[in-house]
C-alpha cells in the first residue's frame, strides 16, 4: 500500500538528490516510490537534509533533500510504501 507524502519541486543532477516538499511523516530508512510522467524510482531513504544539515525524520510542511538512485522530475509525486 502507498500513501502520497509530497511532490518533487526541484532535482539536482550533480549531487543525486531531489528536494521534496512534504504533505506527511517520512523517515531515514523508509522505502519510497517516486513516481512522475517519466520516472518510476522505488528505493529506501538514505540521506535526508533540511538547509544542508542531516536529519532522521521530516513531517509534513518542511522541504527536504533526499539522495535519490535515479533521475526524477518536478512535480513528480512521492509515495511512502507501508
Amino acid at each position: 500500500m502507498e500513501t502520497m507524502i509530497g511532490r518533487v519541486t526541484h532535482y539536482y543532477p550533480k549531487i543525486s538528490v531531489a528536494a521534496v516538499v512534504l504533505d506527511g511523516h517520512l523517515a531515514r530508512g523508509d522505502r519510497i516510490h517516486i513516481r512522475g510522467p517519466h520516472d518510476d524510482v522505488h528505493q529506501s531513504v538514505t540521506s535526508m537534509e533540511q538547509e544542508h544539515v542531516p536529519i532522521q525524520e521530516a513531517d509534513t510542511g518542511q522541504d527536504i533533500g533526499i539522495r535519490v538512485i535515479e533521475r526524477v522530475h518536478k512535480g513528480d509525486a512521492v509515495f511512502i510504501e507501508r
